[in-house]
């Protein structure tokens, strides 16, 4: 349960959006606003990812079960304030913010313990089927997200947070009264200086990532900028430091020996790789649906978000059918077979991804979705049980951790290269596109360059949103002065889709160009992982530093 609400959260707010700032009354698409926009999407996934690795070994010292039921606690509790958030403007969009990033905290202790709990609760013959249903827990909770995002946002933004309550409060009592420590706790001090070092440096390079996509000084992206480069810059040099820490400290946060283990670095490495290639895929199918092929159909913009997480249930359809089966063939045959062909499958479903025409047959769509739920399923399960049972007992926590951090990390990453990939893709074409566009529908010179003028990732942002791209890049001052068949026209649901199709194409074959070589190295990855391995099976191959 902790795993769901968890990845429930990580994308409720994806489709919620447009009704959240609505709510709060504030234009996240205005460029001091953006800000908002980013982090309200990534401040919960970047704060799991920081402090994951923290909790998880907080849960071997102090106890995983304890450091479970808290994250039912925190992350209760922060849902409950973002509930009651009476403020408009700044001030409320600020509140939501510092209350979920305190929701990503709960995250964060629930999704880093979650996986020892279990790997502690069961013999290793049973580990890859349990971790499988709890995959298929998280991965089900991030479409379900969308779903509810949707169903609930346009009745009240506030019970998108409220519904997470009562199965949070639910889920404290459920754990406390009947999950039980298993593990032999250790007596180690924290690694603090570790802790904060890492935490500050993962912390500016995805600051550097996420402000990377913004435009600066008239340039369409923001790579160049000071704060930029100076937030990637400073995140490296503080990674790094911590790297030469964790070598020198005598109870180091990050375990390097684990990498000693070949299964977990090879298991690990493809965690990185298959997230790196599939974190950015749910923002480029929400905007595929949502700003062209919904509307192509039919579907008022204002009703693409809810419209857009039902089209992409495929994907958990076929995750939900492979997870927990794969899982369980893993238990007997070993991870190898199934990880690897899971990210060969998943690179073939990125081929035909991109054979897809731009206004696509949906059953033809749908069987793509749902072959890479069934190639993802097939890989997650298997992947990570392999990682869990290759840790020596005393590390799980630790180590599962690692794991999920370079998971989350590489999704926050994948978003950076994603939208970067299909900026580049976008900027060639999309001003010549979008002037010779308007003015044909008698739109002011002037206004038509405002708007081609205006950065691809303000279009992608708008098309993302549900918000009608149009009226709200021309502004109602323009389209009220126009005639009002080209008004229509401009307003209605072909005008935008037709027009941004072109450009949006040559983006999307970049994008998927990148998933596919990284399935492809992740597939290679998963292959060296060697034969099935057991830490508790084998003699133990972690020591700790001398210093």
């Amino acid at each position: 349960m902790g795993v769901l609400l968890a990845t429930i959260d990580s994308s409720i707010m994806l489709i919620a959006m447009p009704d959240i700032f609505r709510g709060i009354k504030l234009d996240p698409l205005l460029p001091e606003n953006s800000f908002y926009l980013l982090w309200m999407i990534l401040g919960y996934l970047v704060t799991s990812s920081v402090l994951v690795v923290s909790v998880g070994r907080l849960g071997d010292l102090f106890g995983r079960v304890r450091m479970y039921n808290l994250g039912f606690v925190i992350y209760t509790f922060a849902s409950l304030m973002l509930t009651i958030d009476w403020m408009t403007g700044h001030a409320g969009a600020i509140w939501l913010l510092a209350w979920r990033i305190v929701q990503g905290i709960g995250g964060a202790f629930l999704v880093g313990n979650s996986g020892a709990i279990l790997t502690d609760a069961f013999p290793a013959r049973q580990r890859g089927l349990a971790l499988g249903i709890n995959n298929v827990a998280g991965i089900s909770g991030t479409f379900i997200g969308l779903v509810l995002g949707g169903l609930l946002a346009p009745v009240s933004w506030r019970l998108v947070f409220l519904i997470s309550v009562p199965f949070g409060i639910l889920g404290a009592v459920w754990a406390y009264r009947r999950l039980h420590d298993l593990s032999a706790r250790s007596g180690e001090p924290i690694d603090w200086l570790g802790n904060v070092t890492f935490a500050v440096g993962l912390i500016l390079v995805m600051i550097g990532i996420t402000h990377g996509i913004q435009p600066y000084g008239g340039h369409t992206m923001g790579w160049t900028s000071p704060v930029v480069l100076g937030s990637l810059s400073a995140g490296v040099v503080l990674l790094i430091a911590f790297g030469i820490i964790e070598t020198r400290v005598r109870y180091p946060m990050f375990r390097l020996p684990l990498f000693k283990i070949r299964a977990f670095t090879f298991g690990t490495l493809s965690t990185f790789l298959s997230a790196l290639g599939r974190g950015g895929l749910m923002f480029i199918l929400i905007i595929w649906l949502q700003g062209i092929w919904l509307p192509l159909h039919g579907y008022d913009f204002e009703e693409t978000p809810l419209w857009a997480g039902i089209y992409m249930l495929p994907l958990t359809v076929g995750f939900l059918l492979a997870g927990p089966l794969s899982g369980y063939l893993s238990d007997r045959f070993g991870a190898r077979p199934f990880a690897t062909s899971g990210m060969l499958a998943a690179a073939l479903t990125f081929v035909l991804l991109e054979m897809l025409p731009i206004d696509f047959p949906y059953p033809a769509f749908a069987a793509i979705l749902l072959l890479n739920g069934l190639a993802m399923g097939c890989f997650a399960s298997p992947n990570r049980a392999a990682v869990m049972n290759s840790l020596p007992a005393g590390h799980r926590g630790a180590g599962g951790g690692m794991n999920s951090t370079f998971q989350n990390s590489a999704q926050v990453f994948s978003i950076g290269i994603f939208f970067t990939l299909m900026i580049t893709g976008l900027a060639a074409a999309l001003p010549g596109t979008l002037t010779s566009g308007l003015e044909a529908h008698h739109v002011p010179a002037a206004a038509a360059q405002a708007v081609a003028d205006s950065p691809p990732v303000s279009v992608l942002f708008a098309a993302f949103l549900g918000y009608n791209p149009m009226q709200h890049l021309l502004g109602d001052n323009v389209i009220s002065q126009l005639p009002p068949a080209d008004s229509a026209a401009l307003t209605g649901n072909t005008f935008f889709p037709n027009l941004i199709s072109g450009p949006f194409e040559q983006g999307l074959h970049i994008a998927f160009g990148f998933a596919i070589a990284a399935c492809l190295i992740a597939a290679g990855a998963s292959a060296f992982r060697g034969s099935r391995y057991v830490a508790d099976l084998e003699p133990p191959v972690l020591t700790h530093n001398k210093n």
